[in-house]
């Protein structure tokens, strides 16, 4: 049971083990892009590659969708950002129970978000935590835990990806010794707990009173969804990458300067955004109806961006 990206790599990752999947359960097909088309999910993508029955339920508190579930008569079930909670009727189907893949180092950041949520809180490490499901929000017993770093440049996308392909190895190692009886599962504890609340569109709207930093680590965790962005000139304009300059000071929140060390190379800042205590110097940009490009070159067209103010 999956539905974004995050779940393909251990979709795959089983198929090619040698793993049975009698069914995958994705979220329905979305209305996505300007022509409001339904969208499928990318895991129901990767199982139709893979020759795998797809079933899309609305909702799994739905008797009906139970009952079909339990004539699939799975000995386990893998859960990986599904996007629907799982009722008791559902946690009892499998004799070896459901487990779930939380991109997070429970007991922190249980919930919707917990990729972009190690981001903006400014944690060094994060991880997967394997865990077996109950009815709580990410609060079952943990089977196995991976760390790594957050890097300085590490985007929700980015570390989405990494995380993925970390929850594939660790499920392949937890899951014979679980089936076999052999792993003991380990309750969370409660004192560390933190919870994160769904990611919205509103979000990425940048309120340059923040400090500098507070605002670098939105513009990472809100890439590639929602994106964050400012206004100019009644158009928005979407910071795509951006490093804290924080040798520059005393220049006005929103207030767009150029930088003494500014420079064209790949990761420099070209100009900067006076924020609540620096400055955010600005590498890539993309213009509301424009592609994405570096800042320098976005500068060379738009001269007269210097000396403005965000809003």
């Amino acid at each position: 049971m999956g539905s974004p990206e995050y779940a393909v790599l251990p979709l795959e990752h089983l198929v090619l083990n040698g793993y049975r999947i009698p069914a995958v359960y994705t979220q329905p097909d979305r209305s996505a892009g300007r022509g409001r088309a339904l969208s499928p999910s990318p895991v129901k993508r990767a199982a139709e590659c893979l020759n795998l029955m797809v079933v899309q339920p609305g909702s799994l508190q739905k008797m009906e969708a139970v009952s079909g579930l339990a004539t699939l008569r799975p000995d386990i079930i893998v859960v990986a950002a599904f996007g629907q909670i799982l009722p008791r009727s559902v946690l009892d189907i499998p004799r070896c129970g459901c487990i779930n893949l939380h991109p997070s180092l429970l007991p922190k950041f249980r919930g919707a978000s917990p990729v972009a949520s190690a981001i903006l809180s400014g944690a060094d490490f994060t991880g997967v935590s394997i865990m077996l499901m109950d009815e709580g929000v990410d609060t079952g017993p943990i089977l196995a835990r991976a760390q790594i770093p957050i890097s300085r440049r590490d985007t929700t996308g980015s570390l989405t990806a990494k995380l993925s392909r970390i929850s594939a190895q660790l499920l392949l190692s937890v899951l014979p010794s679980w089936v076999k009886g052999t792993l003991s599962p380990q309750p969370q504890e409660e004192a560390g707990a933190s919870y994160c609340r769904p990611i919205s569109k509103s979000d990425g709207e940048i309120d340059w009173s923040l400090p500098a930093v507070d605002i670098w680590r939105r513009v990472r965790a809100f890439h590639p969804w929602p994106g964050c962005y400012t206004g100019w000139s009644g158009r928005r304009i979407r910071i795509v990458e951006a490093v804290p300059v924080c040798d520059v000071r005393d220049v006005a929140a929103g207030r767009v300067v150029a930088l003494p060390s500014a420079g064209e190379g790949a990761g420099e800042p070209a100009f900067g955004i006076g924020t609540g205590d620096a400055v955010l110097g600005v590498v890539r940009v993309q213009m509301e109806g424009r592609r994405e490009m570096s800042a320098a070159e976005f500068l060379k067209g738009q001269r007269s961006w210097l000396g403005c103010g965000c809003c």
